[in-house]
């Protein structure tokens, strides 16, 4: 009787566990991939909250002698910084509640859920200022907040 040689390969059951473990690995991928998806998103809320408030610093520093005009109810006062750009002359006061109304209307509309508010301190020289953002990040139950403190001297 002729001798056969040793049959060598795959039998099925070794093919169904490397199928299986292949199977879980893709499934942590695909859970890694969602994450990194929602903190790169996360991220991006970060970032335009720090853009936002280094832009009312910017308006409040371009306005000095409005000083805690800037926590009155914001209010469309159609003041505009440009001369001959159809705007009105406002007063360092209007321009301040005119800066916040703009500034929350981009607030809302950069961040979902977005707020803003400013705490002005005009009784220390040089003032202080408390500008925070708030958004809704939907990993979050709670709002999450940012805050950004500056000072200008009162002139």
């Amino acid at each position: 009787m002729p001798v056969r040689p040793a049959l060598t390969g795959f039998t099925l059951v070794e093919t169904m566990v490397a199928l299986l473990v292949l199977s879980v690995g893709m499934i942590g991928v695909a859970a890694l991939y969602g994450q990194a998806l929602s903190a790169s998103n996360n991220a991006g809320y970060r970032s335009q909250a720090i853009v936002l408030a280094a832009e009312l610093a910017d308006r409040i520093r371009s306005n000095r002698t409005a000083r805690a005009a800037y926590e009155a109810t914001p209010a469309d006062r159609n003041c505009d910084r440009a001369t001959g750009a159809g705007g009105v002359d406002c007063s360092p006061a209007e321009m301040a509640e005119h800066d916040m109304w703009l500034w929350q209307s981009l607030v809302a509309q950069s961040l979902p859920g977005g707020q803003g508010a400013i705490d002005v301190d005009t009784g220390v020289n040089p003032a202080s200022y408390t500008v925070t953002v708030s958004w809704d990040e939907p990993t979050d139950e709670d709002p999450v907040s940012f805050a950004f403190e500056f000072s200008l001297p009162i002139y």
